[in-house]
């Protein structure tokens, strides 16, 4: 079983600061009063986890919340499983955890995305880093780019060429 990584509560910390200012400095959001007891309880006793099924409801509804806000999956279509190989090469996933990642709990998934992104290895953190892009506008933006791009090339070589003037 998987825990919540103090990292995450971080992260929904961090997402609920940002969302819901408090006005003067002082007062909290309901929501981040229930994660910030959970994280200072995981300070004060040293805990790098925190079991889901003992979060008070307020602080597990407000780091749903939070995950609800992240990218489901790491893959990026480039799947080397279906290959034969034990680790996916594009998002560093097992064979196991990209067959089971359907009925994954979200907690199993923030652990398998904690350990993918310490690794490193993954091409998702590198070569394909555009085809990770988190959102569907940033995924756009690198297609639209990468197509200017292609565009000026070929334009480039038909000038060269004595073809069409160059944009």
């Amino acid at each position: 079983m998987a825990g919540i990584h103090i990292t995450d509560i971080e992260a929904a910390i961090n997402h609920w600061r940002a969302k819901k200012p408090s006005p003067d400095g002082v007062v909290l959001s309901p929501e981040l009063r229930a994660l910030a007891e959970v994280y200072a309880l995981m300070v004060y006793f040293h805990e790098d986890e925190a079991d889901e099924f003992s979060l008070p409801e307020a602080a597990w509804q407000a780091w749903q919340a939070w995950y609800d806000t992240t990218p489901d999956t790491p893959c990026i279509a480039i799947c080397s499983t279906s290959q034969g190989d034990s680790h996916c090469k594009g998002c560093g996933r097992t064979f196991d955890e990209v067959q089971h990642w359907p009925g994954m709990s979200a907690t199993e998934k923030r652990h398998t995305w904690r350990r993918i992104t310490q690794e490193g290895h993954a091409w998702r953190f590198n070569r394909y880093l555009e085809r990770a892009a988190e959102g569907p506008a940033a995924a756009a933006q690198a297609m639209q780019t990468a197509a200017q791009e292609a565009h000026r090339q070929r334009t480039r070589r038909k000038t060269r060429k004595g073809g069409e003037a160059a944009d």
